[in-house]
């Protein structure tokens, strides 16, 4: 089976060291020449988990060298589109992208490579990007997937593995009923290849309601970690923190029960900091943005509860604060 990562960020370089060493193909979809040139001279650098996992193993990273197929994604479309290379289209893509970067055009040039038959996966935080995906992708099957694995790219090749997860995935509700048999058939082919390249994977019928869990729990750590530059760990470690986490969570999950239909368990506070609690030493990839200058998923995240409200005729006040917070930290370095 081939599979091709779009993007050469951190959930993506893992997911394709991980596949590769399995001997699965792989290609890796980069933004510029230059990554997709260093990853098919010199393959993916992945530090591995220590045998115990988890932040503490850190120094103990077994490294391993996983080679890789790559192009960026604009020299492979047009190749595509030109018919010159006696290609194999994969028979899954995975978009590993940032949602900033979920752009119609990444999407068409993706509809270039795609063969009639192939699945996509996306692993975004936010809302609203499937919509426009099933614009611009017409006929191809559509997945959802929801990670808590922890990756930390180090340099253009190499990642570091930072903590244990799993993925669930199910196909998008915007997919064809007539879809079905098949959506299930390409389910089961990624999760084999997957659980053999040693992640979790589950599948879900109610991968809407996933969603939703995890923008709750996005919603809250990405921007707080971001405004106050600290680590998961840190963020619930202070009173008057722990507080504004328990407000916007309070905010949030009412939100996403009312104008989003999710049904939130009554466990949802305490898995917002189990998630703190297992991820202590990551950097939020909000805070990472901000810290490099980058664009952050703001808008997707939290202005995404936002607009939920909004459709739903409520406020959310804590939510929109936390836009207009991040946008100021991210203006300021951009």
């Amino acid at each position: 089976m081939h599979i091709a990562l779009v993007g050469g960020g951190a959930l993506g370089l893992l997911y394709a060291a991980r596949l590769a060493i399995t001997k699965a193909e792989v290609t890796v979809w980069t933004r510029t020449e230059r990554q997709s040139a260093l990853l098919a001279e010199e393959g993916i650098r992945l530090l591995e988990l220590g045998e115990a996992g988890g932040a503490r193993e850190a120094s103990r990273h077994a490294v391993k060298i996983a080679s890789v197929h790559s192009r960026s994604l604009e020299s492979a479309a047009a190749e595509a589109e030109a018919d010159c290379t006696g290609r194999q289209a994969p028979d899954w893509i995975i978009v590993a992208v940032k949602q900033a970067d979920l752009t119609r055009e990444l999407l068409r040039a993706i509809r270039k490579l795609a063969a009639p038959a192939a699945a996509v996966l996306f692993l975004q935080n936010g809302i609203g990007h499937l919509e426009l995906a099933a614009e611009e992708l017409p006929g191809l099957p559509l997945f959802i997937g929801v990670t808590t694995e922890g990756a930390l790219r180090q340099d253009e090749r190499t990642v570091r593995h930072t903590g244990k997860g799993q993925l669930a995935l199910g196909p998008s509700s915007l997919n064809s009923q007539a879809a079905g048999k098949r959506d299930e058939n390409h389910q089961i082919m990624l999760q084999n290849a997957l659980q053999l390249a040693g992640f979790t994977v589950l599948l879900s019928k109610t991968m809407n309601n996933r969603v939703y869990e995890k923008l709750l729990i996005n919603a809250i750590i990405n921007p707080l970690t971001a405004i106050f530059d600290v680590t998961n760990g840190e963020l619930p470690q202070h009173s008057a923190r722990l507080r504004l986490m328990r407000a916007l969570y309070e905010e949030t999950k009412e939100i996403l029960r009312v104008a989003g239909g999710a049904e939130l368990g009554e466990g949802a506070w305490e898995n917002v900091l189990a998630v703190c609690e297992a991820t202590s030493a990551n950097v939020s990839s909000m805070l990472s943005d901000v810290r490099a200058g980058r664009p952050t998923e703001v808008q997707w995240i939290n202005g995404g509860v936002s607009s939920l409200a909004r459709r739903g005729g409520m406020e959310s006040p804590l939510n929109d604060a936390m836009s207009e917070m991040v946008r100021h930290l991210q203006d300021e370095r951009l």
